[in-house]
């Protein structure tokens, strides 16, 4: 990944480019808030449709983490992968984006983010497989740093931000409990009692924040776990998606993985409970004067 100086302020893509890119493409992008990455527009909706956070990806720790899905749509490369994983190698499919799941109260589970269908020679559909697409949740205020860069690009590519209030930085931790874990057990579990198999996309920032899944073979996989990374384009200036690996997992094993806390020392909440009993044994009684029950 890339390996530069310390970037003074967060913001690695703006509208598909860097903050540092000039060019007559760049500019227009900017200009038009436009979505190079395979939005359902052409203009990027994120946040607001009227007044959008056109940030694709931060940085931390000098590499680019990427915050949009949409952003993972680069060529449909994931599209790619993800079949590679669902069907056979002479397979003909199509992708749907946003398709509803239902459980058996016919109550949704969510949206399915990409649904891959095989189909054969007359369109009947022969299998499918899910593709669920994992951005990284933010901390902090990403929008003061967008609107300020916004208002003057030229001036503001180099601003130095960072000793800005709520500096925005990726939240990890909040993006595999409130968003991954959650898809895994409701969308995730409906499929994999179908028996269908399931992909997911993320970074390597992320990936790496994980707990360590336990890998088995593709052919009996029931999900892919699709890594990527933002690398440096040829002109230096811009990115580029690039699958870094695949991991198959069983998806009863790397449910339970993920969504089993990391256990700390039962002691040290014993000491708390212990504090908060002293506590109250130590604080003095309430007196309470109960009028005469007779009216006397």
């Amino acid at each position: 990944m890339m390996n530069t100086n310390k970037s003074t302020h967060p913001l690695a893509e703006v509208f598909g480019h860097s903050p540092k890119d000039f060019s007559p493409k760049a500019l227009r992008y900017r200009k038009n808030k436009l979505c190079p990455f395979n939005n359902r527009v052409p203009s990027c909706t994120k946040d607001k449709a009227r007044d959008p956070l056109g940030v694709c990806s931060v940085l931390y720790k000098d590499n680019p983490v990427i915050t949009c899905p949409v952003r993972f749509r680069e060529q449909w490369l994931i599209a790619d992968d993800a079949a590679d994983f669902f069907f056979g190698a002479d397979a003909t499919w199509t992708s749907l984006t946003e398709v509803r799941l239902s459980d058996f109260y016919g109550k949704s589970a969510g949206n399915i983010d990409i649904v891959l269908v095989e189909y054969d020679s007359v369109g009947k559909i022969i299998d499918f497989g899910s593709l669920e697409v994992q951005a990284v949740y933010i901390s902090g205020n990403v929008r003061d740093p967008f609107a300020f860069y916004m208002q003057d690009c030229a001036k503001n590519a180099n601003m130095n931000w960072l000793n800005q209030p709520n500096y925005p930085r990726p939240d990890f931790l909040s993006s595999s409990r409130k968003r991954l874990a959650p898809q895994l057990m409701f969308k995730g579990g409906i499929l994999n009692a179908w028996n269908k198999k399931m992909a997911v996309a993320l970074d390597s920032s992320f990936f790496n924040t994980l707990p360590n899944l336990i890998d088995t073979s593709k052919e009996d996989a029931d999900v892919a776990w699709l890594v990527y990374d933002l690398l440096l384009s040829k002109d230096e200036i811009n990115f580029e998606l690039q699958k870094t690996k695949v991991v198959y997992t069983k998806f009863s094993e790397a449910l339970h993985t993920i969504t089993r806390p990391k256990v700390g020392e039962m002691s040290k909440f014993i000491n708390l409970l212990q504090s908060k009993v002293d506590e109250k044994l130590e604080a003095p009684p309430i007196n309470n004067t109960i009028e005469n029950p007779f009216g006397e």
